[in-house]
């Protein structure tokens, strides 16, 4: 008789470590949830809240060939996507085209250019100066008002 109540006993400590054990468990998930929860929170942002910066590094923009126009010189190309600017850059020699292209693209200067076009440092300087001009005041007629 005793040994039974022993054993009842031991069953009935067992069962109250295994209720108490699995009630520590639960809060222990609840509280690792509702952890997870608040770290998931702090971390996220409402895309409303995002700076204009940061929408930007979010979006893209495809570029395709159709879209732009390319001018080449010496195996070199421009291209230009603005339909104004490529429009104005068009209307030049293709001379003219190409010092500027050699000049600003490729980064040469007067002297080489000169040499690859067979012309004096000299006359391309002028040239370029002369080109840069007409550019510039083709785009300033072209430009819409106030624009």
């Amino acid at each position: 008789m005793f040994g039974e109540k022993l054993q009842n006993r031991t069953g009935v400590d067992n069962e109250c470590r295994f209720d108490a054990f699995c009630k520590s468990v639960l809060r222990n998930e609840a509280h690792n949830y509702r952890r997870g929860l608040k770290r998931q929170r702090d971390r996220q942002v409402s895309i409303s809240a995002l700076s204009q910066a940061n929408m930007d590094k979010l979006s893209t923009v495809d570029h395709y060939p159709s879209d732009s126009h390319v001018f080449t010189s010496h195996g070199c190309d421009l291209p230009i996507e603005n339909e104004l600017v490529a429009d104005a850059f068009a209307a030049l020699t293709e001379q003219e085209q190409s010092i500027l292209i050699l000049h600003c693209v490729l980064g040469m200067s007067d002297g080489k250019i000169g040499e690859i076009m067979e012309l004096s440092r000299y006359a391309i300087q002028r040239r370029r100066r002369k080109a840069l001009d007409e550019l510039r005041n083709k785009l300033a007629a072209l430009m819409p008002k106030g624009g």
